[in-house]
């Protein structure tokens, strides 16, 4: 019986998940460093990544692979709409702009998610999965740091899916439920790494921004 797929892919981005988390943007959020201002910059970079995802979400809902994947509850660009809009005022729209890692990020889930659902795949477990598992880190952070706890840590609260265990064991049966080949699963795995590299690239111009 060929292993899961869930399995083979948690193993195989296991170094690119801790060299995301090595990040030194994140070094500085996890030691209290950062300023309401730099989370706020962070949601907004957020703002732009999950629009870019929840378009092609929608327009790949009928896909037979993409479609499972496509969960409602998992939606997070009116919770940072509405993070924004505590974060910034009501004009964030009209002030707000990607940086340009988070342009090339787009890009990239724009064209490769769209056309091919293993890549829209790689990417959706990317981003939800580990912002569901360690945006709480960041949750947390805004709450003792801040004492945010509503609108402006709204990112962080998947209330929507219920409980965060049954969900993750749930998205795990869909990764093993796909039936792809040995040479998709290793082309999965290859995007997932690069989606992981250009999450790095993001918090890489976050972090020069805040020395500037």
């Amino acid at each position: 019986m060929p292993e899961r797929f869930s399995e083979v892919l948690r193993a195989a981005i296991r170094q690119v998940h801790e060299q995301a988390n090595g990040a030194a943007y994140i070094g500085k959020l996890l030691s209290g460093e950062l300023a309401l201002a730099d989370f706020a910059e962070l949601a907004t970079q957020h703002y732009f990544l999950y629009t870019a995802l929840e378009e092609v979400a929608d327009s790949m809902r009928h896909d037979p692979v993409v479609g499972p994947f496509v969960i409602d509850g998992l939606r997070r660009v009116p919770a940072l709409a509405e993070d924004l809009d505590f974060l910034l005022g009501p004009h964030w729209a009209t002030t707000i702009e990607p940086n340009a890692a988070t342009k090339n990020y787009c890009q990239r889930l724009r064209t490769v998610a769209r056309r091919w659902p293993g890549g829209f795949v790689a990417h959706h477990y990317t981003r939800y999965l580990g912002d569901i598992a360690g945006g709480q880190v960041i949750r947390a952070k805004l709450r003792t740091q801040h004492g945010i706890t509503g609108a402006g840590a709204k990112f962080y609260a998947f209330d929507t899916i219920g409980n965060t265990v049954l969900f993750r064991r749930h998205y795990r049966t869909l990764l093993d439920s796909t039936g792809w080949d040995e040479l998709e699963r290793a082309q999965v795995i290859a995007e997932t790494k690069y989606a992981f590299a250009l999450n790095e690239a993001v918090f890489a111009e976050l972090d020069r921004d805040l020395a500037g």
